[in-house]
């Protein structure tokens, strides 16, 4: 069954544009909702499956929103002694890859300097490293605007070898596309999960002490989780600047971060199937309550849902559906056998 739920909810996911018409207003909070759930995802391998709370979680995904972006504009920058760096534009998709990369290598940066320590210690890194991050692209304007922004950012473009090239510019298009990507990104995570790489990582949160006893290299295996985690987050910042093709100061807002962390844990920190089971409620409620409420209410009742969730089910909606649905589930009956006249006697 649990395997069966991430199918029909896949095909449920890719059968829904046809549902809706292809409504664009319902398209575009789908693909905001998805790039933002890829991020929750991406932040759920270091809060779930390590234990580790990381609130600068933003600073990839605003990172591979402006690496892909510069790479695809192209940029000339003076970086000092009369030196200048000129940077032709390259294809959006290579803006994609090196979004990846260089939030990946930031994420191996941080895990280095950061996972000597625990704790509150970890949490302050990644928020000041969030604001720095954040300070950069406000004041370095000749680099990247600053609150003038970045603006006519080229649209993704695919394409393979005999087959031509798509340049997806329409909703439809961009919403399969980070469909693909968070599926994609599904997969990579619960083959990590899965591995003994992923049991490493659980063995760190359950106890650390116990998982160091027995030889698991606990800033190693905390590290190659932020790269992962970071990476996928820089992936996400990507879709997210070539989707709305302009980007400023505002991508590394912390409320993104609080909302990442909501998705997690109510949908279910340390789960699979959580981060997007909570990034789909939501991602989706205010714009279910949008038409019927102001938007001060809008905010009352998206707290109210979210502790009604936590105080029904405290582990998230999926430990708790699960655990619903295993006391209701009814137990076979264990068949006694009859000892033998032999035994008997």
């Amino acid at each position: 069954m649990s395997r069966l739920l991430p199918l029909a909810l896949l095909a449920a996911l890719v059968a829904l544009p046809l549902a809706l018409g292809a409504n664009p207003y319902l398209l575009n909070a789908l693909i905001v909702t998805g790039i933002v759930t890829i991020g929750a995802m991406s932040l759920n391998l270091l809060l779930g499956f390590t234990g580790q709370l990381s609130l600068g979680h933003i600073a990839f995904f605003g990172i591979g929103a402006y690496v892909s972006a510069l790479t695809s504009l192209g940029f000339e920058v003076e970086i000092g002694f009369g030196l200048r760096v000129v940077h032709e534009p390259w294809p959006a998709a290579l803006g994609l890859l090196l979004a990846t990369l260089v939030a990946g290598a930031c994420g191996y940066l941080i895990g280095r300097l950061s996972f000597r320590v625990r704790g509150a210690y970890f949490v302050i890194v990644t928020i000041s490293f969030a604001e720095v991050v954040r300070l950069v692209a406000l004041n370095w304007v000749e680099l990247t605007q600053g609150p003038l922004a970045l603006t006519n950012i080229p649209a993704l473009t695919l394409g393979l070898p005999g087959l031509g090239a798509w340049t997806l510019k329409t909703k439809l298009q961009n919403y399969y596309l980070v469909l693909a990507i968070g599926t994609l990104c599904y997969l990579v995570i619960a083959r990590l999960v899965g591995s003994r790489f992923g049991r490493a990582m659980r063995g760190l949160k359950e106890n650390e002490s116990l998982a160091l006893s027995v030889g698991i290299n606990a800033t190693r295996t905390l590290t190659v989780a932020a790269v992962i985690s970071a990476a996928m987050a820089g992936a996400a910042g990507s879709l997210y600047a070539h989707y709305l093709r302009i980007i400023d100061p505002d991508v590394f807002a912390f409320t993104t971060t609080v909302s990442m962390v909501i998705m997690v844990v109510a949908g279910g920190k340390g789960t699979l199937m959580g981060p997007v089971v909570g990034g789909l409620i939501f991602g989706l409620l205010p714009v279910a309550l949008r038409p019927v409420m102001a938007p001060e209410a809008q905010w009352i009742v998206y707290g109210v849902v979210l502790i009604l969730i936590l105080f029904v089910m405290p582990r998230g909606i999926v430990p708790g559906v699960s655990a619903l649905l295993a006391r209701r589930r009814p137990v076979r009956a264990v068949p006694v056998l009859e000892a033998s006249p032999m035994v008997q006697r």
